[in-house]
Order: C-alpha cells, then sequence, then structure tokens
C-alpha cells in the first residue's frame, strides 16, 4: 500500500500512519528481507534432504516427519508437504509386481509342428515338417 501511495504522500507519513518502519520498508522494497520463517524453512530443506538421502530417497513425508522429531526439530506434516513439493524432493516408488501369465487357463496349446527341426531350404519353408492342418 506504502508503494501505490508514495507517489501522493511522504514514506514518512504513510510508514508512520501505518505502523510501519521506514527502514523495513526500504529493505523490503529493495527486497533484503529475509524473515525468521524463511530462514527456518531454509534450515528444515537442509534436514529434509539429509533424512531423504538417509532414507535412500524412498521416505516420503510421514517417515520424513518422524526422522526430523527424532532429532528434536518439531515441524508440522504440512509445512514437510509444502517444502518437498517447493524443491522437487520426491520419493521412488517401486513398481508393483503384475501376474501377466495365466498358465492354469483350459485353452487347447498350439501343436509343435516344428518338432525342433528347423533346417530350412527356403524362407518360410522348414524341411520334414508334417502337415497336419
Amino acid at each position: 500500500m506504502i508503494d501505490q501511495l508514495r507517489h501522493l504522500h511522504s514514506v514518512f507519513k504513510l510508514c508512520y500512519l501505518l505502523d510501519v518502519a521506514r527502514t523495513g520498508y526500504q529493505a523490503w522494497r529493495t527486497g533484503k528481507v529475509v524473515s525468521a520463517r524463511k530462514l527456518e524453512d531454509v534450515r528444515l530443506v537442509v534436514a529434509i534432504k539429509a533424512a531423504y538421502t538417509r532414507g535412500r530417497g524412498i521416505y516420503g513425508p510421514l517417515k520424513i516427519l518422524s526422522e526430523l522429531q527424532a532429532q528434536g526439530i518439531h515441524v508440522g506434516l504440512n509445512r514437510i508437504k509444502r517444502l518437498r513439493t517447493l524443491h522437487g524432493i520426491r520419493c521412488i516408488h517401486k513398481k508393483k509386481f503384475r501376474v501377466t501369465t495365466d498358465s492354469k487357463h483350459r485353452l487347447p496349446a498350439a501343436k509343435n509342428i516344428l518338432d525342433q527341426q528347423f533346417i530350412c531350404t527356403q524362407p518360410n519353408q522348414v524341411e520334414g515338417v508334417k502337415d497336419s492342418v
């Protein structure tokens, strides 16, 4: 708001009326403000990456939360999820094993017309093949 109104009134008056420190406004305007929350987030990201690395990349947010609590770092689950998403920390998922072969079917099996004789005289022609079709 101060940034929008500074052309109409002095920054000193606006800061006084809005109960904002002038130095704080100037630091915000130049981008030099680093809040305590941002500093704590940076420390948490380092701790999250360390727990993620110790877990070989398979730890999700709940496991990381328990790791951090074991170290004495108390943080919420949603904050861990937000920081993981923000920094691209994703756990590795194993693909589930799926059986794709049905060996117990009642369908007839194809006849073995080659009978392990693989001598070819021409393409698509095999010697000694029984014509049982």
